[in-house]
């Protein structure tokens, strides 16, 4: 398979997506992306007193992350994104904008003929015990891990026919760089 124009790094909370995103990133020489660091200061705080966010909350930040992509990849710029992207529903928006999502998110903006990321979906996944023990070490986030279930709650992994790799978090950081990197040659 020839390299896609970005590379989705998904997983519950404390997976590990950043630290596989922004590593990957920097051996391909990818630009990267953290969704966190996209999220309105509205979801930020919803988070902080431990509301898990909906799909109204996600919608807009999702539109305009791939809004992002679409950019990037248009300008032949290669790009890793570390997104939770827990839904099929919001990957599909990461991949088509609002023609992915169920209400559209900016109407304003229709076009004829909706421009879609190639993408590669990386699945970062774990026992909910292995994810809990993680999140209880990290410090100044502002996802609580009380929140950590709703997440797995809220899981749909990916199937076919997205394009996408599974990755146990058990495997170490240089074999999961290696297995991501193996899957884009």
């Amino acid at each position: 398979m020839g390299a896609p124009g970005a590379v989705l790094v998904m997983g519950v909370s404390g997976s590990g997506k950043s630290t596989v995103g922004a590593l990957l990133a920097s051996e391909l020489g990818w630009k990267f992306y953290d969704a966190d660091d996209y999220h309105p200061e509205e979801n930020r705080m919803k988070m902080a007193k431990g509301i898990p966010l909906n799909d109204q909350d996600r919608t807009p930040w999702l539109c305009n992350l791939h809004d992002i992509l679409l950019s990037d990849v248009a300008s032949r710029q290669h790009v890793v994104l570390a997104c939770s992207a827990l839904k099929k529903a919001y990957r599909d928006i990461l991949i088509r904008g609002k023609d992915g999502a169920p209400s559209k998110c900016d109407e304003s903006r229709k076009e004829e003929n909706p421009a879609e990321v190639e993408l590669l979906v990386v699945h970062l996944s774990g026992s909910f015990e292995i994810i809990s023990g993680r999140l209880l070490k990290r410090t100044g986030h502002f996802m609580p891990p009380e929140l950590l279930q709703s997440q797995f709650d809220t899981l749909e992994p990916p199937s076919a026919p997205e394009n996408f790799i599974q990755i146990s978090v058990d495997k170490s950081l240089s074999e999961i760089i290696a297995t991501i990197m193996e899957s884009l040659k």
